[in-house]
């Protein structure tokens, strides 16, 4: 039986102190589905991951201002309260109805955001196949693909630290770090481009960058597909997933894969995605007054669609430069790919789905503190200010 992995609840505890607590091994519920096979897995978190968890100690929390937005991004955009589902919807299941409503919060909600689907999306000129999806789920965990043997793409987004390796900047090559923080893997399909600079156009095109960049796998390309055709059991994957072909084994066909696969880890059915499709109940007061900010402020002009982002590309410090330790000089963004001017400090705007896994923030991968983030952001893309943040601060149940 062949595998088709969606994330489908990565799993935020009762409370958060102040910003960041290390998070206890929960487990991550994995459904590997194809057709109509359904296997539940579990995938544990990494003991001292630097995720905002932990038990209730029953802090009161106060939040002002857009402040309160943050309990509705950390809370409501990713996360299921139970850690293994009793059920799991294959890839042919029917999309959940969306109930009509006279809400007004939800009816301005709908026109900003959309729900993710519960059946991962087709890659144009990608079909996906059992066979293919198989092949790219071995080769995204396999560390041959590195010229060290070390590193995989799981190393720097890894299922269960929210897609994200949870570290400012990845080791590479020989402990080489790279520039940026890495971006979550998880619904990333939806993403209009990837990376930071939107220099891949697709996942695919995305899935051979880390493999030949010399400070990430630094893999030659053409000792990609030597190493592979090298190992019988692969010679065999590559011709079921890519029937026909007199030479199967290449690193195009690798990619092709591993976006298949990726494109499969997908977070659906979020209690903001119950609220846009009609469960008033999915969101709290709190949740729905962060929402209601979230909007009137202005932060959901970038941050919108089904991934609260990844529809377009923003300058960092819109109204405001920010802080060189978040945005330093001698990296521009977008400018690097085009040679434009006009594009400096141009940046993809990042996906809010799971926010709360993917410490830390920021392309330099500099803060930890997401109320912190969320009054940086509020000075350089808005012109405004947050309160301050006083006390300490404790998340309620999600529905």
């Amino acid at each position: 039986m062949s595998r088709q992995y969606e994330v489908t609840c990565l799993m935020l505890q009762k409370s958060m102190q102040h910003a960041f607590l290390p998070m206890p091994s929960h487990p991550i519920a994995i459904r590997h589905a194809f057709g109509r096979h359904v296997i539940v897995e579990d995938l544990s978190m990494h003991e001292q991951s630097q995720n905002i968890a932990g038990a209730n100690h029953g802090h009161r929390f106060k939040l002002r201002s857009c402040l309160a937005a943050v309990s509705l991004l950390v809370l409501a955009t990713g996360c299921s309260k139970s850690p293994v589902p009793t059920t799991a919807a294959t890839s042919d299941a029917a999309e959940p109805p969306t109930t009509a409503s006279n809400d007004p919060l939800l009816l301005r909600a709908r026109e900003v955001f959309k729900p993710i689907p519960l059946k991962a999306p087709d890659l144009p000129g990608n079909p996906a196949t059992a066979e293919k999806l198989a092949l790219g789920s071995m080769l995204y965990f396999d560390p041959r693909l590195s010229a060290t043997h070390s590193i995989s793409c799981a190393s720097c987004h890894n299922l269960g630290l929210g897609g994200a390796d949870n570290s400012p900047t990845s080791a590479g090559f020989h402990g080489t770090r790279g520039g940026r923080n890495s971006p979550t893997v998880l619904n990333a399909a939806y993403n209009f481009t990837q990376f930071w600079d939107g220099r891949a156009k697709d996942l695919e095109e995305q899935a051979g960058g880390p493999m030949v960049n010399p400070v990430e796998m630094a893999s030659p390309k053409q000792h990609v597909a030597e190493q592979l055709a090298a190992l019988p059991a692969y010679r065999d994957d590559f011709a079921r997933a890519f029937p026909g072909e007199p030479s199967p084994v290449t690193l195009a066909n690798a990619q092709k894969a591993i976006a298949v696969f990726e494109a499969t880890l997908i977070t659906p059915n979020a209690p903001f995605d119950r609220f846009l499709r009609g469960d008033a109940a999915a969101l709290d007061a709190n949740q729905k007054a962060g929402l209601t900010l979230f909007i009137d402020k202005g932060c959901s002009s970038c941050h919108a669609g089904v991934n609260m982002g990844g529809t377009m590309y923003a300058k960092f410090g819109a109204v405001a430069a920010p802080d060189v330790r978040y945005r330093p000089a001698d990296d521009k963004g977008r400018s690097g790919v085009t040679g434009k001017a006009d594009d400096d400090y141009f940046f993809k705007v990042p996906s809010l789905r799971n926010i709360a896994l993917t410490a830390p923030y920021f392309h330099t991968g500099s803060e930890q503190d997401l109320a912190k983030v969320v009054d940086v952001m509020a000075r350089a893309q808005l012109g405004q200010s947050t309160n301050p943040l006083r006390g300490r601060v404790a998340w309620g149940d999600v529905a």
